[in-house]
């Protein structure tokens, strides 16, 4: 461990995991003997974003966060390939191995951190590590890939209007794999008008400022590259039995909440949650989302009691 993280008067101890060849920034915080929480972040954030909703749980949980792999403090591969999902899943691993090696951990995620964990609750090796999965905002690129085959396949006029509805909100995907132009965007000034941009877009203020925002942004639209088109055009039978919460913002101007309703298929223990807000409001405004947290939390904890994840 390394000294103290701090911000906004809350100290986190910070450490080193090693991922799947890279090195990862982990953080530790709050109550060591209560049930243990990881947060993943999504993009363009890093550990960061999870401060406020870090506030509101430290007393009673042991909250672990990272940056992913090219984000925050993390070490950046060079290859696109090393941004795949199969790398994601194996890092995620690490850091649960790494920092609660006797304790299955409820795992948190949001955006891009929830379409990535999502490969590791679906991966049966992974699985014994997790007491739980809450989803916010972040689909499993295969189950999209079969949702989108089969609405495709009824030819019905609301089923491709879903489709359709689904493409528009996801314009920015196709903006992210033209070759430099993110990257430019970034350097250009987007990292300064990002606070600003979510405010006049989501709404959203009171979200702690990134200090790595340009590299997040810039490093971060590999994640797209390197798994959308793969993922939609040849998706995988992913299932899972990992109990999940499914936090679904009905305002939400990226994901559209049809996206999810094929989700009791793939994930048959699941509870889903429909709530007013969009992509970014649910973590600016963390007290609700700290309550749903504790309340699935909660329950898991009676119903499941605490198993150990085999050893490494």
């Amino acid at each position: 461990m390394n000294a103290p993280l701090h911000r906004r008067e809350l100290p986190a101890q910070r450490c080193h995991v090693q991922g799947d060849g890279v090195r990862l920034q982990a953080y530790v915080w709050g109550k060591a003997d209560g049930p243990t929480l990881l947060l993943v972040h999504g993009y363009p954030d890093s550990h960061e974003i999870w401060l406020p909703l870090v506030s509101e749980l430290a007393a009673d949980y042991r909250i672990l966060a990272y940056d992913v792999r090219g984000h925050g403090a993390s070490q950046a591969p060079r290859r696109l390939r090393d941004y795949r999902l199969e790398r994601l899943a194996n890092d995620l691993e690490a850091v649960i191995r790494a920092l609660s090696p006797q304790q299955p951990v409820h795992l948190v995620a949001h955006d891009w951190g929830s379409i990535q964990s999502w490969e590791a609750v679906t991966e049966p090796r992974i699985q014994p590590l997790l007491a739980s999965y809450t989803s916010i905002s972040g689909p499993c690129l295969d189950h999209v890939g079969h949702w989108m085959r089969q609405r495709i396949s009824l030819r019905s006029p609301g089923a491709l209007r879903q489709v359709l509805g689904q493409l528009l909100s996801s314009w920015y995907i196709a903006l992210f794999h033209i070759p430099l132009l993110p990257e430019l965007c970034w350097r250009l000034g987007l990292d300064r008008a990002w606070p600003w941009l979510l405010r006049r877009v989501e709404g959203v203020h009171g979200l702690p400022p990134s200090s790595t925002q340009r590299s997040d942004g810039m490093r971060g639209v590999q994640l797209y590259r390197a798994n959308f088109i793969r993922s939609l055009f040849s998706p995988r039978a992913r299932s899972t039995r990992v109990p999940v919460q499914l936090i679904v913002p009905l305002a939400d101007r990226f994901v559209r909440p049809q996206l999810f309703d094929d989700l009791p298929h793939w994930a048959p223990s699941l509870t889903r949650r429909d709530v007013r807000g969009g992509h970014w409001r649910v973590l600016a405004e963390p007290k609700a989302l700290a309550g749903w947290i504790r309340e699935h939390v909660t329950r898991m904890e009676e119903d499941q009691g605490v198993s150990k994840p085999p050893a490494g």
